[in-house]
């Protein structure tokens, strides 16, 4: 096999599920506000994490872009079935850049009252690369571009901070979307429908999306043909009795 590229060294996702981001870390929101990541988790939602700068050249971009296609896509609202918190990765931003940066994307997205629902942060290297770590997302700096390489990826949170689920690539389909924050939120979101979808189906990492489960859905068959026969069963019993008591009623 080639040798990755030197600056792509290290650059990759990997996966932390079911384990806690550190709460007690310390940020500056872009309304200048000195948060901690605590603020954003325990509230009965799930959280969408994202890591981009504002100075990308592109790949941000395409990520965003794509994030938000299919946001505008899903029944769910921002600030009511879930939260994003977008995580600068350049410790030199500053609450303007920040401020604009969201700006461009709440736009896009252009959801009334989604925007106490969509956060970005900017603090220390430390503390970013704390968060990065912690969740598996691992990045580089091209010195020589001045500029961060990174992986294209979502982080979904549950409520109490747990990593739930890793979303990759560039697009996301308001389906994958939907049943990723089922899931994270542990059913809390979503419709009966949608906790049924997500017991038939499970996510597949190497194709990017929810992929059904033979055998569950031969189990849930069996069950509802099962009780389509003992409903049916039911119906018989009641009326041969009711048959039965008219008859001896007439003798």
């Amino acid at each position: 096999t080639e040798e990755a590229p030197k600056r792509l060294k290290g650059v990759d996702v990997v996966e932390h599920l079911g384990e806690r981001v550190p709460e007690s870390l310390a940020f500056t929101d872009q309304d200048g506000k000195a948060v901690k990541l605590s603020d954003y988790l325990h509230g009965n939602v799930p959280v969408i994490l994202t890591f981009n700068y504002s100075s990308c050249p592109m790949l941000c971009s395409l990520q965003l872009n794509a994030f938000v296609e299919g946001l505008k896509k899903l029944d769910f609202d921002a600030n009511k079935q879930f939260r994003i918190v977008t995580v600068l990765l350049d410790p030199q931003e500053t609450d303007e850049s920040a401020r604009r940066f969201r700006s461009r994307y709440l736009a896009q997205y252009n959801r009334p009252g989604a925007e106490p629902g969509w956060t970005f942060l900017h603090g220390s290297n430390e503390n970013i690369h704390a968060l990065a770590n912690a969740v598996g997302f691992t990045y580089n700096y091209n010195e020589a571009r001045n500029e961060y390489v990174h992986p294209a990826a979502l982080t979904l949170l549950a409520p109490d901070g747990k990593v739930a689920r890793y979303l990759y690539g560039l697009e996301y389909p308001d389906n994958t979307l939907r049943l990723g924050l089922v899931e994270a939120s542990e059913g809390r979101v979503g419709s009966s429908l949608d906790r049924l979808v997500l017991y038939c189906f499970h996510y597949d990492s190497t194709e990017g999306r929810y992929a059904p489960i033979a055998a569950r859905i031969m189990q849930l068959g069996g069950a509802v043909a099962l009780l389509i026969f003992s409903v049916f069963l039911t119906v018989l019993i009641r009326r041969d009795r009711k048959r039965t008591l008219v008859e001896s009623t007439a003798q």
